[in-house]
């Protein structure tokens, strides 16, 4: 059977070399988090990285129940071109963004899926939930879960790492796959496993 290629987006993104290290790996697409945490980063700095890679990279925009506004602005001086949402966002403010978007769902069992049916977005990311959190926990959740998931292009996130990549990829079947701590070491993105990660993908 042919083997489809998975997209591979690596979130977290906060300095250009760990940006250009992702897209000569091979990454798809480059997440900044523009919520509270340890990997934000200004929409400001983001734009200092975007203006530096190449074209055909997607530059994603990762955000926890933000305004219009705090959107329009991270487009404008980050050059973002797709919203990761993370939070309690509706149907109808995805709507009124006006741009590419993906909206995240935490899940523990079947029961959390239900909630996607209400959106038409670009894409939906299925992660980890863990209470309290908004995502980057480095936690998994049952990928069979995911398997017969039929919303829309599916992103599975949740404590991906290069060793048990593919066998999500199996199990699940997405359209990409998410890593943000799973290339870290000491909190920190690690090129080595960015690679490794993205050769596991894609092969």
């Amino acid at each position: 059977m042919e083997k489809r290629c998975v997209r591979v987006k690596i979130c977290g993104i906060c300095d250009l070399e760990s940006a250009l290290v992702a897209v000569e790996a091979g990454a798809d697409a480059l997440g900044f988090v523009f919520a509270p945490g340890r990997r934000r980063i200004s929409p400001g700095r983001a734009g200092e990285i975007t203006s530096r890679l190449p074209p055909f990279v997607s530059r994603v925009g990762v955000f926890v129940n933000p305004t219009l506004e705090e959107v329009a602005d991270a487009v404008d001086r980050a050059r973002i071109d797709t919203v990761q949402l993370h939070g309690d966002e509706t149907p109808e403010f995805c709507r009124a963004l006006g741009l590419k978007v993906i909206k995240s769902f935490a899940v523990s069992r079947e029961a959390d899926l239900a909630p996607a049916g209400s959106y038409r977005v670009d894409a939906y990311l299925l992660d980890a939930r863990v209470p309290g959190r908004r995502g980057g926990t480095g936690r998994t959740f049952d990928w069979r879960l995911a398997a017969n998931f039929r919303a829309g292009p599916l992103i599975l996130a949740g404590g991906l790492t290069p060793e048990n990549v593919r066998e999500a990829i199996n199990i699940a079947g997405p359209y990409a796959v998410d890593v943000s701590s799973g290339v870290e070491t000491d909190g920190q993105k690690d090129p080595v496993k960015i690679r490794e990660f993205v050769r596991r993908v894609k092969g």
